[in-house]
């Protein structure tokens, strides 16, 4: 399939959702955002498995940075896309190929026009929505982080046409019991296992969380058991059992602050296990960097924190400043309905029009 990536912004999210990519399915979007990048003259266009970075070399003092993942969850009986009224269906619709279409678009459009303020990357990257050894953002920031350089990344991850913030970090682990099998009948025979979780699962129950406002985003922090396991039938006392604990932390704290938070809260003595599964740190809003400062004026001095976690992570962590901008309500993510209104397709696209060539309107 061809992409014209010059057309509106609203007729590009429908063919890109109309290619599907579920993931580790990329190669047939990613060959035709290939094409389409490399039918430009003059643009820097590398391939890395299905990761796509395309690069501009003008000279214009700044460089900003455009990401969006490629790939969607699997299909639901939801491609191709369908308009309701003023509201695009289809898998991707909001999560992210409406965002990533806005990217592509400003890419194509500005890449060579004379009032384009700054140097552009665009990234489209693969796999974001499994496990994270797939991620092809991930890849990029191990195998080429040169490629991240710049003086503001923008994800398109759906944040209602508005700045969303930094993120906050996100952390899981296992906690681990073990017991001694017995007949229930007989339970002074054996030790239940899941009796000795009981101190932890009150701890985590009465824990009262932290709400923190930084430069102006306010972020509350969470620590939840997301999963309790264990048992072996109803007459017998279990000899394993297994929280599953998650804590969401704001991104003033380091992933080492918070992972000694974490274990101070928990308060795990040697009869319990303690294992992490996944902890990752937050990103700072990075909203008083001076590029950034150009994207809130163009869309009209909105934002708001990010309470989940995002690439934009692996951005700041290489000391780019990162906001996450896209289209449509998160909530609608990973839905069989989900949908993004048109007309945040366009807000989004015309405010990074405004931002980085604000000449061109």
């Amino acid at each position: 399939m061809t992409l014209d990536l010059f057309q509106d912004p609203v007729e590009l999210t429908k063919a890109l959702i109309d290619i599907p990519s579920p993931s580790h399915e990329e190669e047939k979007i990613a060959d035709a955002i290939e094409e389409a990048l490399c039918a430009l003259g003059g643009v820097e266009v590398i391939r890395r498995g299905h990761t796509l970075i395309a690069r501009t070399h003008r000279g214009l003092g700044q460089r900003v940075v455009l990401a969006g993942h490629i790939d969607t969850v699997p299909i639901a009986d939801n491609v191709p896309h369908r308009v309701e009224g003023d509201t695009l269906f289809g898998c991707g619709s909001v999560d992210m190929k409406s965002g990533l279409a806005c990217y592509l678009h400003a890419f194509a459009t500005l890449y060579d026009a004379s009032s384009l303020t700054t140097d552009l990357t665009l990234i489209c990257y693969e796999a974001e929505e499994v496990a994270a050894q797939y991620n092809g953002l991930a890849h990029l920031e191990r195998d080429c982080p040169e490629l991240f350089d710049g003086d503001l990344a923008l994800l398109g991850e759906p944040s209602g046409a508005i700045i969303e913030a930094g993120c906050q970090g996100t952390i899981r682990v296992f906690v681990d019991a073990r017991g001694t099998r017995a007949h229930s009948a007989r339970a002074w025979l054996g030790h239940n296992a899941i009796h000795d979780l009981a101190g932890v699962l009150g701890r985590v129950a009465a824990y009262e969380p932290r709400t923190v406002t930084i430069a102006g985003c306010e972020y509350r922090e969470g620590l939840n058991v997301v999963g309790i396991s264990g048992g072996v039938a109803t007459n017998t006392i279990p000899d394993e059992a297994r929280l599953t604990v998650n804590f969401r932390f704001a991104p003033d704290r380091s992933l080492e602050d918070a992972k000694a938070h974490l274990e101070s809260v928990l308060d795990i003595d040697e009869s319990l296990e303690l294992t992490y599964d996944d902890a990752v740190g937050g990103a700072l809003p990075g909203l008083d960097d001076p590029v950034a400062k150009g994207l809130l004026r163009a869309v009209g001095g909105n934002f708001r924190a990010k309470f989940g976690w995002t690439d934009v992570s692996r951005f700041s962590s290489l000391g780019v400043p990162a906001v996450n901008f896209g289209p449509g309500d998160p909530g609608f993510a990973h839905k069989i309905d989900e949908q993004c209104p048109v007309d945040q397709i366009r807000t989004v696209a015309d405010s990074l029009r405004e931002f980085l060539a604000p000449q061109s309107r």
